[in-house]
């Protein structure tokens, strides 16, 4: 995701994805798990190694070499971006789970079927909520459409009595942030219409929601995009080039974009639960999570410091040449886009058991308890 410079962009980014918000909301663990399987989609803040098995995908938008995955059980790097667990895992932790489900490419064909009783992944770094979005920078990626139909492929192949088992799992999606690294990336003089855009990300969310319904999922789990603006990689273009700094220093074209985005995806998915029986959706509005630690530079009950520096290449590439800082769970970031395993458990803690001050109209403890 080097956004405005094309280098990285959205490397996937969803990233700064600090959805980290709102500390303090801890929750029990749970002694089982609270849904029968858990179902990820969208881009590199929750892919677990889906990249690592496209052919054409760029090497920038992989994550299987160190420095990621130090601190990952044997130092290994998977394809998370992330020094260890990402947000996929450690919502899967909450409830109930050992980690993430693995990456749907991972698997041989006749693995899927007998998997879709637990759970896979099928996030992808650098996708979007478009089609299109990551190919410019990576040139292949699981796009999300290609993410939700190998999913309703599944669920077809499972034949019957497969409707209670997907009604009842969790469909969770973290995707957006690269659309928006791709829309400010075009150059400032050229004429953008930010409403047109806007309205055309939330008429595809509109599109895999119903596609996923349609397959049998009724409960969705979902992360707006943050203020991806704050990632490093953007702080540091912003800066250089002297434009559009916002009051925190950062992007303030991709801020505006996250922040004006919430609230439609919020009606939207209002409109969708009001018209397809037994929906339930539990959004986390992540810009208002993010701005208070933003505000206070402070992350209680954590070891966070760091907000405006990458823990593994400063702003730049993240690999095994790279500078590691030794401590990355004093950092918001692990590398220019991406939080580090500790702000991604804040994160997670907060879409888990936030009390509603972030997280509508449920959150997903509350999601995961509702019965059909």
């Amino acid at each position: 995701m080097a956004c405005r410079s094309g280098t990285l962009l959205a490397l996937v980014a969803a990233l700064c994805f600090l959805e980290l918000a709102r500390p303090g909301a801890g929750a029990a663990e749970p002694a089982e798990h609270d849904v029968p399987a858990m179902f990820v989609f969208g881009d590199s803040t929750v892919d677990v190694g889906n990249n690592n098995f496209l052919t054409n995908c760029k090497l920038q938008c992989k994550a299987n070499y160190l420095h990621y995955g130090v601190d990952y059980p044997f130092q290994s790097p998977t394809g998370r971006f992330s020094n260890g667990y990402n947000l996929a895992d450690q919502l899967a932790q909450k409830l109930g789970f050992d980690k993430s489900p693995p990456a749907f490419l991972s698997m041989p064909n006749g693995g899927i079927i007998p998997q879709m009783s637990k759970g896979i992944n099928f996030a992808s770094g650098g996708s979007g909520l478009q089609d299109a979005t990551g190919r410019a920078v990576c040139t292949e990626v699981f796009n999300m459409s290609a993410q939700v139909q190998s999913f309703t492929s599944a669920v077809q192949k499972m034949g019957n009595n497969t409707a209670d088992l997907i009604s009842r799992s969790l469909i969770f999606i973290s995707a957006g942030s690269n659309d928006v690294f791709e829309y400010t990336d075009i150059p400032s003089n050229t004429t953008r219409n930010d409403t047109e855009f806007l309205q055309t990300l939330v008429a595809s969310y509109t599109i895999h929601l119903k596609q996923l319904y349609g397959a049998g999922a009724r409960k969705f789990g979902i992360v707006s995009p943050s203020m991806v603006g704050c990632c490093p990689s953007q702080r540091a273009i912003a800066r250089d080039n002297k434009y559009d700094l916002d009051a925190y220093g950062c992007f303030a074209a991709a801020n505006s974009l996250s922040r004006k985005l919430y609230p439609m995806v919020y009606s939207m998915l209002r409109d969708l639960s009001a018209d397809m029986p037994g929906m339930y959706y539990s959004l986390a509005d992540s810009v208002g999570m993010t701005e208070p630690i933003l505000n206070s530079t402070i992350i209680p009950d954590t070891n966070i410091t760091v907000l405006d520096k990458a823990c593994c290449g400063g702003a730049g590439v993240c690999n095994l040449t790279a500078t590691l800082c030794p401590d990355r769970g004093g950092y918001l970031f692990f590398d220019g886009y991406h939080p580090t395993d500790a702000a991604s458990g804040v994160a997670a803690r907060d879409l888990f058991a936030d009390p509603g001050i972030f997280v509508h109209p449920i959150n997903v403890q509350q999601l995961a308890a509702l019965r059909s």
